[in-house]
């Protein structure tokens, strides 16, 4: 079982800066929690104490001469197995990539370098970042931390880490959920934010220094046990990059006035289907939490009208991006065709973006069902004793990727089984602070 009290990063972050507790410290406690729960979970991998030590015993010594490397000196931390570290081996779960060790880092690391975190090991991931359940053939399978024979959500395997307290956060990417979903099964809050709100550079193994593939459609999220921790660490990550483009210098901002009069809209089910009794009633009672904290809610239809074709779409072109350099005699797509399917993309996500111009915010399920059994992926799934498509599981949340959209998954409670629940909220684009606002009169309730 998951420990349900933990300092959070923001805490843990002061008390170093203030000398209150030494780096070495804080590195020996996650170490013992790792040793405690990792031989069960098999969420962190590739750990290396030996060179974090080192680390935060300069750090350490950086203080006592009144130095102060960033908003996160001598913080140590565990980061998901595809994010590029110079010198670190970055495989993706992956065969392919086993053994390489990238010669520089990627956006990700270098924010959390130059905010004094040190780094300590990798999380697990489902094998190419490319299932529901987090698997692979380097690492093996990580397990759900209140419930090891349940799967902690694919692919950032250390949303169980980070609900154990193995790392006080990761920084995950979702192309279709890979942040949102282990935070829910796992009991943490996971922010995937605006797409290029954060750099993708080195978001991915690269040995052959090929032209980035995915620059669309995925994003780049922390997960953390607070909501705290995701305002802090959302500054560090969101900056513009000399190698990336496409990410502008959007400040993150929260409602000064808190949630009071804000527009909730609130949907049962996205797409339809069957929602599982615990997770519709852990959403029914956010929607009263919200009202209480002087929102409007409104239960209303889904805004994504055309889900199906949409996530049909997303499909498309997630091939048309990951496919674009891999070998054999399959057709190609066109110019022609990534434009048309482009074309098609940004007329649904203006679409709901107008919707926004209604609601400040949308308040839905996060999956069909909490935290399932292992199982062979791509095998049916209960909700309730009744079989689901196992694709169904990302119903809820690709929409958001297909669109663009800021989404945030917050702990909701437990279900009788002791599992956790929760809910995901939803704005329009850049309104990442009206989130965490919302996620803060939930946790308050």
């Amino acid at each position: 079982m998951a420990e349900r009290r933990l300092d959070s990063l923001t805490t843990l972050a002061r008390a170093i800066r203030q000398r209150e507790r030494s780096a070495v410290d804080t590195l020996e406690l996650h170490a013992r929690r790792i040793a405690e729960h990792n031989p069960r979970l098999n969420a962190v991998v590739a750990l290396d104490l030996e060179r974090a030590a080192a680390r935060a015993r300069e750090a350490d010594a950086a203080l006592t001469r009144g130095e102060i490397w960033g908003p996160l000196h001598g913080v140590p931390f565990a980061l998901k197995d595809c994010h590029e570290v110079a010198g670190v081996p970055t495989t993706a779960g992956s065969k392919w990539f086993e053994g390489f060790k990238p010669r520089r880092d990627g956006a990700v690391m270098r924010r959390l370098r130059a905010a004094g975190a040190i780094l300590m090991g990798r999380t697990n991931v489902a094998e190419m970042l490319a299932d529901f359940q987090c698997n692979n053939p380097v690492y093996g399978r990580t397990s759900n931390p209140f419930d090891a024979a349940r799967t902690s959500g694919g692919s950032t395997g250390g949303a169980a880490a980070v609900a154990c307290g193995m790392t006080p956060f990761d920084v995950g990417t979702d192309l279709a959920g890979s942040i949102r979903l282990p935070a829910a099964f796992c009991g943490v809050y996971g922010l995937k934010p605006t797409e290029h709100r954060v750099s993708l550079v080195g978001a991915f193994p690269n040995p052959q220094q090929l032209p980035r593939q995915v620059r669309e459609l995925s994003c780049i999220g922390p997960l953390a046990r607070h909501v705290d921790d995701l305002a802090l660490l959302m500054p560090l990550l969101a900056q513009p990059d000399a190698d990336d483009l496409d990410v502008p210098p959007v400040p993150l901002t929260e409602p000064s006035s808190g949630i009071r009069g804000l527009r909730v809209a609130c949907v049962a089910s996205l797409d339809g289907g069957v929602i599982a009794a615990s997770s519709a009633r852990a959403l029914a009672r956010a929607a009263d939490a919200l009202a209480d904290a002087g929102a409007t809610v409104e239960w209303v239809d889904t805004p994504l009208p055309d889900l199906a074709a949409d996530l049909q779409a997303h499909g498309e072109l997630v091939e048309m991006l990951t496919g674009a350099f891999q070998p054999g005699n399959r057709p190609k797509p066109t110019f022609e065709d990534h434009l048309r399917a482009t074309a098609r993309r940004e007329s649904r996500a203006a679409e709901l973006e107008r919707w926004f111009e209604r609601w400040e915010a949308l308040l839905c399920p996060v999956a069909m069902t909490n935290a399932f059994p292992h199982d062979e992926s791509g095998a049916a799934i209960a909700v309730d004793g009744r079989a689901e498509p196992y694709l169904r599981i990302a119903s809820h949340v690709a929409g958001f990727n297909y669109t663009g959209h800021p989404a945030l998954s917050v702990p909701s409670g437990f279900d009788a089984r002791g599992l956790p629940l929760a809910v995901q909220l939803v704005a329009a684009r850049w309104q990442e602070g009206r989130l965490l606002a919302l996620a803060r009169a939930l946790h308050a309730g």
